[in-house]
């Protein structure tokens, strides 16, 4: 049992490195933390560390993951939630909620149409659709969030997450190494900005992460105040689950839990807590190195190459689509950009962007959009799964 501990201790320790590389060096931060905590957990796998020769310790260690998964997620989702003011979104321009909206329905009508082309040869296939319909409205913690709600077998989230990095991060290089110029010359039109803002250039990377001074004294009880917070929370969804289903059904915790953090970050006192969404980072970075740990290579087999289908027809069609209807609407390549990363990414993807594109304009557009996306991407999944699941 010393090595499980040990383990245990790693999946602790490892987001902690992350989240101190990240205050130190820049490629860290142009890599991103999800990213490597994805690499740290899949080289952990393919190392052969996890493994336990003895069936009872693993069966044992199986459960401590899927424990501390069930967790780490609905505790996660509020803190990442409460810093959000999304009164701001009242001032956005036409044009960025234009581009919102629009992005929302490229994932949708793609993961829709790659529903029918790829349902009998991905397992799943429908709680996938809805998985992928969160991950690129919002980022990775609504796939997690669905995953877990959707009750997904934990092999088949590992196969999906696997492809989708793989697909999903050479489009985010193309971004940073010049390809958004490419969106300009498609897209030339001028940027929008906020009504009402006159410091678009002082914009500070709010609900981006920014780790410096997470473990200071003054930072540690505010944190421990939305760490609360969320623990009340995840009380109340178990409890309405409990009420409304008899089991502790995980959709109805993380549909109740998110509902109640929106609801929360209206209020001042709890939207100035300090580095909740970062602390609420640290508890996706522990889902993501667990998750990853999981991977088994073997399982990717010429079946499985079907759902690397399915991920590259999503974001293929979604980004071909979404371009299309930007291009109508006459939105900017820049904040296109910033939009796309946003939904497809999450918010933290979005500052490293803008700072490659050297607009600052568009900053809080593709922060704004991306929060929404975490708002919204939940329930679209959940509805999605539902419904595809019934043809």
């Amino acid at each position: 049992m010393t090595k499980v501990y040990i383990i245990l201790a790693c999946y602790v320790l490892f987001p902690l490195l992350i989240i101190e590389g990240f205050k130190r060096w820049t490629i860290v931060q142009k890599i991103g933390t999800v990213v490597l905590a994805y690499a740290v957990g899949i080289i952990a796998s393919l190392s052969g560390v996890i493994q336990f020769p003895d069936p009872a310790v693993a069966a044992s260690f199986s459960k401590l993951q899927s424990t501390i998964m069930s967790v780490t997620v609905p505790l996660a989702i509020p803190l990442m939630l409460f810093n959000c003011d999304f009164k701001l979104w009242t001032k956005a321009l036409p044009k960025t909620a234009w581009a919102l909206v629009t992005g929302l329905v490229a994932v949708v009508v793609s993961v829709v149409s790659g529903y029918f082309i790829f349902r009998n040869h991905v397992p799943e296939v429908a709680k996938v659709a809805g998985m992928m319909t969160g991950i690129y409205t919002g980022g990775t913690v609504n796939f997690n969030a669905l995953g877990a709600s959707l009750g997904v077998d934990k092999s088949v989230m590992a196969i999906v997450l696997a492809f989708q990095m793989v697909i999903t991060m050479p489009y985010i290089f193309f971004l940073l190494g010049g390809g958004y110029k490419i969106f300009r010359k498609i897209l030339p039109y001028k940027d929008v900005t906020h009504k009402g803002r006159t410091d678009e250039d002082a914009i500070e990377t709010a609900d981006v992460e920014n780790y410096r001074g997470m473990f200071e004294k003054k930072n540690l009880i505010g944190m421990l105040k939305g760490l609360g917070l969320s623990v009340v929370f995840l009380a109340v969804g178990a409890g309405l689950a409990l009420l409304i289903t008899g089991t502790l059904s995980e959709l109805v915790v993380i549909l109740t839990i998110t509902t109640l953090s929106i609801i929360a970050s209206f209020f001042k006192k709890v939207r100035e807590l300090p580095k909740t969404f970062e602390l609420g980072m640290f508890f996706i970075l522990i889902f993501s190195v667990i998750v990853a740990s999981m991977f088994n290579i073997h399982s990717v087999s010429g079946g499985s190459l079907y759902v690397g289908g399915f991920v590259l027809w999503i974001m293929g069609i979604s980004v071909a689509l979404h371009l299309i209807l930007c291009r109508i609407a006459k939105v900017s390549g820049d904040l296109f950009c910033v939009c796309q990363v946003g939904l497809l990414c999450s918010p933290p993807f979005v500052p490293p962007i803008a700072g490659a594109m050297k607009n600052k304009k568009v900053l809080i557009s593709g922060i704004v959009v991306g929060l929404v996306g975490y708002a919204v991407g939940t329930y679209i999944g959940a509805l999605l799964a539902w419904l595809l699941g019934m043809f």
